[in-house]
């Protein structure tokens, strides 16, 4: 529970960016891996039947074709998720801006930062990533993950600077209950 006290306008101090950053493309290289797979089975299966064919139809080529497309198209699909998440820490809050077609910019006030995790997992681990999860008290977003990222354990001390920061210009401070 947070109580408050008499807040100092934060607009009087200005925002600034500290480090931005987004989620590395391996978190789909699984995906891309079988998504690849797929695409060679089509290509090389398709190949072989349309080879012992007598004779081939424009039919039969096209929906080859149709077909290694999809798993070119998926793997494009999930490179654009990931290539259009970006992540903004300032001093005073936490952006996310995510999607495709339809965006979404969601901001998270550092002072309501209340816990921050640190997930190094061996397989993030051999590409120098890790995965900063943040709980916070904020209704619409009470766990913030940041995945895959670089230097989340510098991150994580860098906002955990800026949440104290953000908590003591507007005399907010964390009551735990049990």
């Amino acid at each position: 529970m947070s109580t408050s006290a008499p807040q100092i306008p934060s607009a009087s101090i200005p925002e600034r960016t500290v480090w931005e950053g987004s989620p590395s493309q391996v978190i789909n290289l699984s995906q891309y891996l079988l998504l690849g797979v797929i695409f060679l089975v089509v290509v090389s299966g398709g190949g072989f039947l349309l080879a012992s064919m007598q004779q081939s139809s424009g039919i039969a080529v096209a929906i080859l074709i149709v077909l290694a497309l999809v798993p070119l198209a998926i793997a494009g699909w999930k490179w654009l998720i990931v290539a259009n998440t970006r992540y903004e820490l300032t001093t005073q809050r936490l952006r996310t801006r995510t999607g495709v077609l339809n965006k979404h910019l969601d901001e998270l006030e550092l002072y309501r930062v209340r816990d921050y995790k640190l997930e190094q997992p061996f397989f993030l681990r051999l590409f120098s990533l890790s995965t900063v999860i943040l709980q916070t008290s904020d209704k619409s977003n009470q766990v913030l993950t940041l995945k895959a990222i670089r230097r989340g354990d510098e991150l994580r001390e860098q906002m955990r600077t800026y949440v104290e920061e953000a908590r003591m210009r507007r005399g907010v401070r964390e009551i735990d209950m049990d």
